[in-house]
């Protein structure tokens, strides 16, 4: 039972048992270890990223073939001796890449193309066992916050996934007479990479804000540029993707004049492959003509989102979208040194890495138009 004050008793003492309040968002939810669950999906974030990176170097490399088996466990281990190398060198002059692009090539050679490509699967085991021991610890330990346990492991079940379609795209290339793996397979890989990357990006921004200060910030969403940020990510995937099959078929390494293609706005023999579809996965001249289109057309829509978001009261929106346009102007640049130099590694494997900036500061402006930060009024 509480005592009566008197008139005198200073306001500002507190009592000795008062309890916090708790917001209704908060009642009733576990919060877990969201600084810690943070920290592990950045690891994954940059493991993922040096993935692609890695991933582009093998193709360019044309590394990709060397290993002819999947063994997602017992491959894990290279070969440890003369005898095991030569077994493995074997395997690989038995598929067309050889027979028809590598023949002769001493062991060296092949060590090196074989390294490549261990080295990316590795990366990949090693993503995966990170995604395994960080989310078993989080869930044993039940530190997973209301409502992550789906989010997670769509991560997991997303990696599982990529390393199934990688499988499939190497397998493209073990038979028949294509000399690589095929593009619209290696486009699928590629994307999914992407999309992997997309989700943690997401996730990241997401966990980084408690759900109360999230459901704040909603409440300012700048409906209208949410929405044509969603509309850039879908086209900057598109687009992602079109580059993919352009590195698929080795396509940036022809037609290297611009803005014209072999002299002319469109490049020769853009439909001779029978039948009609072919042209737009193995065409280099067709392929690369829409990589090109489609390049010119997004930058020409992020202006007009660029434009829109003048019109935004907050500084930290316009800011996002400054970026948004400063790298989507210096990768359309380097899209056309790129080519204008035949893609070479050291520029190609650059021009990957703008398209992974680009992709990040998408959904980074997508997310701060839908989750504002409050700001001062300035008078």
């Amino acid at each position: 039972m509480s005592t009566k004050r008197t008139i005198f008793e200073d306001v500002s003492e507190k009592s000795t048992d008062a309890q916090p309040h708790v917001g209704v968002i908060d009642q009733g939810q576990n919060t877990g270890a969201r600084a810690a669950i943070r920290a592990w999906m950045i690891l994954l974030f940059l493991l993922v990223w040096a993935m692609i990176l890695v991933g582009g170097l093998t193709r360019l490399t044309d590394s990709g073939l060397s290993i002819t088996e999947w063994r997602p466990l017992t491959g894990a281990l290279p070969p440890m001796n003369d005898a095991a190398w030569l077994v493995e060198f074997e395997k690989y002059k038995q598929i067309p890449e050889y027979q028809l692009q590598n023949m002769g090539m001493s062991m060296s050679e092949f060590k090196f193309i074989y390294w490549w490509e261990w080295g990316h699967r590795q990366l990949g085991r090693f993503i995966g066992l990170v995604w395994v021991l960080g989310f078993a610890f989080l869930f044993l330990t039940k530190k997973i916050p209301t409502g992550w346990t789906p989010k997670l492991l769509l991560l997991g079940a997303l990696g599982g996934l990529q390393g199934a379609i990688g499988w499939w795209m190497v397998y493209s290339g073990l038979g028949g007479e294509m000399l690589d793996v095929a593009s619209y397979r290696l486009a699928t890989h590629l994307g999914l990479a992407f999309v992997i990357l997309g989700f943690i990006t997401w996730f990241v921004l997401q966990i980084s804000n408690s759900d109360k200060d999230l459901l704040q910030r909603r409440r300012g969403r700048e409906a209208k540029l949410f929405s044509m940020s969603t509309g850039v990510m879908h086209f900057a995937f598109l687009q992602i993707f079109i580059g993919a099959l352009v590195a698929g078929i080795d396509a940036g390494r022809n037609y290297v004049d611009w803005p014209l293609m072999a002299g002319g706005f469109f490049p020769p023999f853009m439909f001779e492959l029978e039948p009609l579809w072919r042209n737009f996965f193995e065409n280099d001249g067709t392929v690369q003509f829409i990589h090109r289109i489609v390049a010119y057309l997004l930058f020409i829509y992020v202006i007009i989102v660029w434009r829109r978001s003048r019109q935004s009261g907050n500084d930290k929106v316009r800011f996002v979208f400054n970026v948004v346009l400063t790298v989507t102007f210096f990768q359309a640049v380097l899209g056309i040194v790129t080519v204008m130099y035949s893609s070479p590694m050291e520029i190609a494997i650059f021009h990957q890495f703008g398209a992974i900036v680009l992709w990040v500061s998408i959904l980074w402006a997508k997310f701060v138009s839908g989750y504002p930060p409050e700001q001062s009024v300035r008078i």
